[in-house]
């Protein structure tokens, strides 16, 4: 959900004090349009971060082991959590399935209607996945999949990391890192092994490559995705670890063109959640994707505020 008015002014004041002020000569020279899509893609991206249900809202990510779990804040839950009631209910899985009972009196809505008893609960591979609210509507659980392994996550309004988020800071940039490159296609089927922080490999769509002119020299990324769909890249570069987030950034691009353009703004480069939470899986750049240059656009490393951490 996007916040007009005053909390949109809010938000871009807050942005505008993250960075320092550009100089005279460079405001006066900087394009009036490509700053005005910056900030409204920066604004974004701070909204997102922060809504009650972004990644800075957070507070637990608990692997299911066995069939059954109880969960609550309680000290006799199987899955304790920081938030919320002492018992919330009990997740149980028959077969690859998993259903969820919540606690008699408990207050568990699923879609904006009370859940008065069992409920199945898809995963975020399904089509639909299932999100229970709890905790008067600021609490979320869900069910992520991460290869074998499924994990119960959950969010929380009142997080200590959205409460205190600090802001983002970003490098320079500038237009003239809106490169346009060419997107090479790859064989039908082919996958790209990603590692996330969790050590999981899992196999990704790998539709093709874009390259790309800097400095003289061409570069190349590959990028995950689906033939004919926008294009996912995570890369590491020489600013990864020193100022940037040290297991690189992502970027979103277009669909490539008929001919195979595609525009990739590195102003746009972004960090991962996992820099903003510990309770994240990220996929993390493959070594194809790790580049010998220096890219000082987008988001710098995120940075608690002081006292935390």
């Amino acid at each position: 959900m996007r916040h007009r008015g005053v909390g949109g002014l809010l938000v871009a004041v807050l942005l505008a004090a993250c960075s320092p002020p550009p100089s005279p000569v460079a405001a006066a020279q900087e394009d009036p349009a490509f700053a005005a899509e910056q900030q409204q893609w920066r604004v974004q991206r701070y909204e997102d971060l922060t809504r009650p249900d972004g990644w800075t809202a957070l507070v637990g990510l608990h692997w299911l082991q066995y069939r059954s779990h109880f969960i609550g804040s309680g000290a006799s839950s199987g899955i304790r959590l920081t938030v919320g009631p002492a018992k919330l209910g009990l997740l149980r899985r028959e077969g690859d399935q998993w259903w969820f009972s919540p606690e008699a009196g408990v207050d568990v809505s699923l879609a904006g209607q009370p859940v008065r008893g069992r409920v199945h609960v898809n995963t975020d591979k399904d089509p639909d996945p299932t999100l229970l609210a709890f905790d008067g509507g600021k609490g979320q659980l869900s069910i992520i999949r991460r290869g074998p392994r499924d994990a119960l996550r959950v969010k929380h309004a009142d997080a200590a990391a959205r409460r205190d988020f600090a802001g983002i800071q970003y490098w320079p940039g500038g237009a003239d890192w809106q490169v346009q490159a060419h997107f090479i296609p790859h064989p039908a089927g082919k996958t790209l092994p990603i590692i996330d922080i969790t050590g999981l490999t899992t196999e990704m769509p790998n539709a093709g490559a874009v390259e790309f002119e800097r400095d003289g020299r061409r570069w190349r990324l590959e990028a995950i995705g689906a033939p004919g769909q926008p294009l996912f890249l995570v890369f590491a570069d020489r600013t990864s670890g020193h100022g940037s987030y040290p297991a690189g950034r992502y970027l979103d691009t277009d669909a490539p063109a008929a001919d195979g353009s595609v525009r990739i703004d590195f102003n746009h480069a972004y960090n991962p959640p996992c820099a903003f939470t510990p309770y994240a899986t990220c996929p993390l750049a493959p070594p194809e994707n790790r580049l010998d240059l220096r890219v000082d656009a987008g988001e710098k490393a995120y940075h608690l505020p002081e006292g935390e951490g």
